[in-house]
């Protein structure tokens, strides 16, 4: 499955602690990411991801282009609530396009945990055949 993954920058810390807390989870699959996320994520946990433009500067786009291609099975999006800044527009499409397109998001650390235990038992097959 392909998973996507975006963090604020207070969040980063904690994503790449949870891809090394899930690395034997997240290495059967092919990982996406914004650009210093991807970067983190690969320095952290030596797993290839494929590496969008940093959010800011368009890479919250690419991902949004990838779920409105079906693309995605998976987002991870840690964000702090507490900034509110221009980028949180390009979230909000993300979020609204994961429920037009029926795949499962997290925004938080419990619902991420959730998420990828939930992928590794095998309950989240069912998006290979919506695809």
């Amino acid at each position: 499955m392909n998973i996507g993954f975006i963090a604020h920058e207070s969040k980063k810390k904690l994503l790449q602690n949870f891809c090394i807390a899930y690395r034997c989870i997240l290495c059967k699959h092919e990982l996406y990411a914004t650009g210093t996320s991807g970067r983190l994520i690969e320095e952290a946990t030596n797993l290839p991801v494929h590496k969008l433009l940093a959010g800011h500067v368009g890479g919250e786009q690419q991902m949004a282009s990838m779920i409105e291609q079906n693309q995605l099975d998976l987002i991870i999006s840690l964000r702090d609530p507490y900034v509110a800044k221009k980028p949180e527009l390009d979230s909000n499409k993300i979020f609204r396009l994961c429920d037009t397109h029926i795949i499962p998001l997290a925004t938080n650390l419990a619902s991420a945990e959730l998420l990828i235990k939930s992928l590794d038992r095998g309950e989240l097959d069912w998006r290979e055949i919506y695809k």
